[in-house]
């Protein structure tokens, strides 16, 4: 069943759709958890923020290389059908649940499902199985039951774009801002001090709605054209101009 080229690389799309649904659901829309909640020392939302967006770039990585390695199998007439490349893609889907929950859950604790429930291994138990057993037994199903043959080539290249789209979606989602959010939040660097940030909001013709007691973490009424502004001023990471500031647009004030 896992033979073929193409079955084994679009395992990888799926443990990248794994990623991204759960950084999306988890972290941002529910905000159950970050990726390092429970790692003593990064306490700060600056911290938990950037390791979050820090996922969801290795995300991206890891997606582009799967979407390289089913390609070059298409170029070399090694697609398999429809169901064959599902089959794969709930395989990984699955197989990254799993693994999260092995790993981050249990062996290095550094998040649980639904930190704030009375019984947080409930919470880990159910989402193993409903998200990480029962997508990946489907899709073993799906290979089993498809046999694995090179029929179905002219329509692989299709659902190689289908998957190509959708991976990439769901990166761009976790890029977007909540509906109706119209202010940028700013991370700043530990060595800017509460001074400079009011500096470099005045400088941008900004209004600050909201910090936290540090400021290392704003939210600002600012101008599109005005966001590149704050890495002049010691940014880290700014709502909007770059690959991980999606994570920031999601957090509660």
């Amino acid at each position: 069943m896992l033979t073929s080229r193409w079955t084994r690389w679009s395992i990888v799309p799926g443990v990248t759709l794994g990623g991204f649904f759960d950084g999306i659901l988890l972290h941002q829309i529910l905000q159950w958890h970050h990726l390092l909640s429970l790692v003593p020392g990064t306490e700060d939302l600056r911290a938990q923020v950037l390791w979050d967006g820090y996922f969801h770039a290795l995300m991206y990585v890891v997606a582009a290389a799967g979407l390289w390695g089913l390609w070059r199998a298409h170029r070399r007439l090694e697609g398999g059908s429809g169901p064959h490349l599902l089959g794969g893609l709930l395989i990984g889907f699955g197989l990254w649940h799993m693994l999260d929950g092995v790993l981050s859950h249990w062996l290095l604790g550094i998040h649980r499902i639904k930190l704030d429930s009375p019984n947080p291994l409930m919470w880990d138990l159910a989402w193993f199985f409903a998200f990480g057993m029962l997508p990946a037994v489907a899709g073993l199903y799906l290979l089993r039951r498809d046999g694995g043959s090179g029929e179905g080539l002219p329509r692989a290249g299709l659902a190689l774009l289908l998957v190509g789209a959708v991976t990439v979606g769901s990166g761009a989602w976790a890029l977007q801002p909540p509906p109706g959010q119209s202010f940028t939040t700013v991370v700043f660097s530990h060595g800017v001090g509460p001074a400079e940030v009011m500096a470099a909001i005045a400088d941008a013709d900004g209004r600050l709605v909201w910090s936290d007691p540090a400021m290392g973490v704003v939210v600002v009424d600012v101008g599109p054209d005005q966001r590149w502004s704050f890495y002049r001023a010691g940014a880290l990471l700014v709502e909007g101009s770059g690959l991980t500031a999606g994570c920031f647009d999601w957090v509660r004030a």
